[in-house]
């Protein structure tokens, strides 16, 4: 049986379990659904679709889905990553993108849906960080405290996705509100998370780490860490660990350096390099590239948006047509 005919009838015996009233055997039925449902290379069902719309109308059905077994199974350390990154991965890819793709006239419908990535950003974020401090007690007091190398010190490889979502969903909050001090100034919070993830696995993601510094030291000013030569470096990084497959390291250079600096041709460059990527190179990851060649071709048709340039400035790449 492939995934999809799996996941439909995990969905039909969760929609019965629903309804059952004996506790004991409700409870261990949930496990079962909640341990298929969260089984490695499952989420490959939607990071590998090629039909962006196709899973952005599914996500909200399947995160409140998993979000209910997380109700009854509350310690169940898959439903808690899953339904955690999932809300990272959604306000990312169907909330914040879009928003940034819209025009000067949809401004109210742009700072909705903003504001709504905003919250599914830290709702996933809050998820994955209580998620660590129940396995690792004082986990969140000593973050908070500023106690950062000690509160992540204990935390183990086999825990490493939740380290690195909860910091992708910090820094995504930040990237749609950089004037939000609250959130800024505990940015090195996220960093320190992101810095445990290198330190158990230098490689992971194939580059996600690096990419995630590329956007941390290319948004934030000077005066609160930013660093442009750091932002470079790991942009080579990432680059090489992701041996071609992703558009990602390439978007993230041109949409906080190039553009901080001012450099349309570098950003036009980075945004070629984006269009070059095969989504088939790497199907697991088909969907995140299919958008990364989306937004590539928006932010080119729109670089009068970023730039001061004249006319002849302006192309048309053959790949957007």
């Amino acid at each position: 049986m492939n995934k999809q005919k799996s996941l439909i009838l995990i969905i039909v015996v969760f929609v019965v379990l629903v309804g059952t009233s004996a506790c004991s055997v409700k409870r261990f039925a949930m496990k079962q659904v909640a341990d298929a449902l969260t089984a490695p290379g499952g989420s490959t069902v939607f990071t590998g679709d090629n039909d962006p719309e196709l899973v952005g109308d599914a996500l909200p059905f399947a995160i409140k889905m998993y979000e209910t077994l997380k109700t009854s199974l509350p310690n169940h350390r898959g439903l808690q990553l899953v339904t955690g990154s999932l809300y990272v991965m959604y306000a990312n890819a169907f909330l914040q993108t879009p928003a940034g793709m819209l025009t000067e006239d949809e401004y109210e419908k742009q700072e909705f849906l903003y504001k709504r990535a905003k919250n599914l950003f830290l709702r996933g974020r809050d998820i994955l960080l209580n998620a660590l401090d129940k396995k690792y007690p004082g986990f969140l007091k000593r973050l908070n405290n500023k106690q950062l190398k000690e509160a992540v010190k204990p935390v183990k490889k086999e825990d490493i996705d939740l380290l690195y979502w909860a910091g992708a969903g910090w820094m995504g909050a930040f990237s749609i509100d950089p004037f939000d001090m609250e959130i800024g100034i505990t940015l090195p919070r996220a960093a320190a998370l992101m810095e445990k993830v290198k330190e158990l696995n230098p490689n992971y993601g194939a580059g996600a780490i690096d990419d995630f510094y590329i956007l941390y030291y290319g948004s934030l000013p000077e005066y609160m860490g930013g660093d442009i030569k750091l932002a470079r470096r790991h942009f080579e990084k990432a680059v090489k660990l992701a041996e071609g497959k992703s558009g990602g390291p390439y978007l993230s250079m041109a949409t906080t350096i190039s553009i901080k600096n001012q450099d349309h041709e570098e950003f036009k460059a980075l945004l070629k390099k984006v269009l070059k990527i095969d989504p088939e190179a790497d199907p697991e990851n088909r969907l995140v590239n299919t958008l990364n060649r989306r937004k590539a071709c928006w932010l080119l048709k729109h670089i009068g948006d970023y730039f001061l340039l004249d006319e002849e400035d302006e192309e048309e790449t053959e790949e957007c047509k």
